[in-house]
């Protein structure tokens, strides 16, 4: 049995989970959030608590329980916090804009890269070289930051490019002259 499976979830007020045909259905203020549960993962919702469990003794199944356990505690704050990641544009004159529902990016490329912001995310600028991507759904989030990361690679010389607001970029040294060799 799966160590993180067997951790209980906890609902917070103003959310409502729902179970019918192996689909959970998460509602909450922020929106709302459907994912069908399989690998022989049941799941039981008891005076807010929602609890995963599993009959097979197989590894798989364990690892499965693990997965939609966690997959369900992701949907459960998603709706009610919500998720966001930060991006920082570090180039010579590089610079993101929001139009409409477009980031418009200036990152070294003879032309603008537009990035159209897709369904159930808000892309937001709060300066020119800060981006931030948040919405309810943590997987949405995170491939829709690592698809804009994606753009402009930071490069390892001087760190120019597109990175997590935490990351940090090993730095390699460059060409050094052939002086003092023989």
């Amino acid at each position: 049995m799966s160590r993180i499976g067997k951790m209980s979830i906890a609902v917070p007020a103003g959310v409502n989970l729902t179970c019918e045909d192996n689909v959970v259905t998460v509602k909450g203020p922020k929106g709302e959030l459907k994912r069908k549960i399989g690998g022989g993962v049941e799941v039981k919702v008891e005076d807010s608590r929602i609890t995963l469990t599993t009959n097979s003794q197989e590894k798989e199944a364990g690892a499965y329980h693990g997965l939609y356990r966690a997959l369900v505690a992701g949907m459960v704050k998603g709706v009610s916090e919500g998720f966001s990641k930060s991006l920082e544009v570090k180039g010579v004159g590089w610079k993101v804009a929001k139009q409409g529902n477009k980031l418009v990016m200036n990152v070294g490329f003879s032309h603008p890269v537009e990035f159209t912001e897709p369904e159930g995310i808000k892309l937001d600028v709060p300066s020119p070289t800060e981006i931030t991507v948040s919405g309810i759904d943590k997987e949405l989030v995170g491939q829709v930051a690592a698809d804009i990361r994606s753009i402009r690679v930071p490069e390892p010389y001087h760190g120019y490019g597109i990175r997590y607001k935490d990351e940090h970029v090993e730095h390699k040294e460059g060409k050094t002259s052939g002086k003092g060799k023989k």
